[in-house]
């Protein structure tokens, strides 16, 4: 009898990359219900992507109190700038 790795299973798992690539999914609550659950047993059982959130957590709040005036122009333009051709990157 052949024994399936578990990602080939039933993918109940959820790996760490995948959790870095869902992240923006979860605190938007944009996952399916399935999908959360994997989400949050990994978190559960997982103190290095505890942090991640953790950390994001804390960016996004600051980052939402951050007006444009607040960042300096030539920053801001660089940030676009950067925006723009990761934008473009993904397009390709």
């Amino acid at each position: 009898m052949t024994v399936l790795p578990q990602f080939i299973r039933g993918r109940s798992n959820l790996t760490c990359q995948e959790l870095v690539e869902l992240v923006t999914n979860y605190l938007d609550d944009a996952l399916a219900p399935r999908e959360q659950a994997r989400f949050e047993r990994h978190i559960a059982g997982c103190p290095n992507c505890t942090e991640y959130l953790r950390q994001l957590r804390i960016t996004l709040q600051q980052l939402g109190e951050l007006r444009e005036e607040d960042v300096a122009a030539p920053v801001r333009h660089e940030l676009l700038h950067a925006f723009r051709d990761w934008h473009a990157g993904e397009a390709s």
